[in-house]
Formats: C-alpha cells, structure tokens, sequence
C-alpha cells in the first residue's frame, strides 16, 4: 500500500492508496517537534482501528513545511523499511517539468495539485487550493504547472485582522445573510465572505485574459464548498486532490523505475 502525506504549514494529511483507492484520509496539525514514534503511534492507532494492516511499501511527500521532512523520512526508514519520495528533490520525477523562471522552485503542493487537476479535468485549468495560504495554480495544456498567484488564507486574513486590531474579535467565516453588517461580527464576516468571492472572481478573470483561451477553475481545501454556494465560481470541488496528484507522481516515478 501507498502512503501518501501531504504536508502543509497549518495541517498534515496521510492517505492510503491500495491500487484501486484510497481507503483513508486522516489529518493532524503541523508540528515540525513530533517525532517519527509519535507519528508512528498516532497513525497505527488510526490503521487498527479502521481494521486494515499496517502494510505500506512506498511513500510519497508533499512538504510546504521543510523542517518535518526529517522526522517524515525517518518514520519511513525506522517502521516502514523504505525510503520516501519528496516532491520537489531532483530525485522524484515529474511527468510534466514546470514552466517557471530559472532557479525557481514551484511548491510541492502545486506540482501535485497541477498533476491531479490535469488528470480529472484536462489542461488549461487553473486550482484554487484553500489552504494557510489561498493559491491559484495554472495548468497547461500539455499539463505543466506555468505558474499562478499567491494570496493570504481566508484564516491567516481572520487572524491578522484580530491580532492588528484590539477592538476586533476572531470570528469564524461563514456566509452573512447581508453584504452591509449591523455589528461589529458581521461587518468582519462579510469582509471576508464578500472579499474572497471577489479575490476569486477577480484573479481567475484575469488569468483568463491573460491566457486569452477559456479556463476551467477547480477549487480544493476545506474551505471551497464554502465560496461554491450560488456563485458558479468553480467547475468542480476536488477534496482529495492533492493526495490524488501525490499518487500519480509516485506512480510515474515507479514506471520510470524510479520508485
């Protein structure tokens, strides 16, 4: 079986693959002091207790968050007997190479997102990917990641308003019945609603103009359906894309005999 992790700067995802599908997805906070036993403990616990065998014979990562490779990679070695793959070494092969300046290096997330995007929906597609941070990720038509826009999360966005402003409270997001605010949380709520409904609108516009070609937009993150209610925003809500992009770069590197 595949171990797929995808690691972010906020949370962390392991999935299994079994050849026909994934069979779990689990997620527990980013922490780069965890341990691979801790790790080791958390998961085997989850794998028992979903009555399938700690069975895994390849290992694929995404990291955002460099400083928990090390331990990722020892979880690998000490209790699975193998070595990883790490999206983003010039050790994993990419079926497709970026398209990006020289000496730039696109986030492994990216590169797996692009990969899963391109095999469900095709090239020209841009990823909306809700995360820490909120990425638009362009695809190709040949499906090489060319590049795309970084924005702050819509949390990263909550938090830095409470923090920069005492006479604010942290509010979560949700969909205000009203764009004009009669307090304080809804006037906060609807900032943001409405702000990121226009940040998508507004950037997935413009790369469209830019490519001058129709674009499909794909959105992932726990926060899409939330921006998907009415707004005919997105073509399609992948919520495991990114672990479904791991899995095909882990298999093209095993066709490659790479893996």
């Amino acid at each position: 079986m595949l171990l797929c992790i995808d690691t972010g700067n906020t949370n962390t995802v392991f999935s299994i693959w079994d050849g026909r599908k994934f069979l779990s997805h689990w997620r527990i906070s980013t922490d780069h002091r965890r341990t691979a036993d801790e790790y080791f403990v958390w998961l085997s616990t989850l794998i028992t207790g979903q009555k399938f065998g700690l069975e895994i014979d390849a290992c694929i990562i995404s990291a955002t968050a460099p400083r928990v490779v090390f331990n990722l990679r020892v979880l690998c070695s000490r209790y699975f007997n193998l070595r990883p793959l790490v999206v983003g070494k010039p050790e994993c092969l990419l079926p497709v190479q970026p398209r990006v300046d020289p000496g730039q290096r696109p986030g492994p997330d990216r590169l797996a997102n692009t990969a899963g995007a391109f095999d469900r929906h095709g090239g020209d597609t841009v990823v909306v990917d809700f995360g820490t941070a909120t990425n638009f990720d362009v695809v190709d038509k040949d499906g090489a990641y060319v590049g795309g826009v970084i924005a702050p999360g819509v949390n990263l966005s909550l938090e830095a308003l409470h923090m920069a402003a005492a006479a604010l409270p942290h509010v979560d997001v949700t969909t205000p019945e009203r764009v004009i605010g009669t307090n304080t949380v809804a006037c906060i709520q609807s900032g943001i609603y409405w702000g990121y409904i226009g940040l998508i609108e507004g950037i997935t516009q413009r790369i469209r103009a830019e490519r001058d070609r129709p674009m499909k937009v794909v959105a992932t993150g726990g926060l899409a359906p939330l921006f998907d209610q009415g707004f005919d925003l997105f073509d399609a809500i992948e919520d495991d894309l990114t672990v479904h992009g791991l899995r095909l770069i882990h298999d093209y590197n095993k066709e490659m005999g790479n893996g």
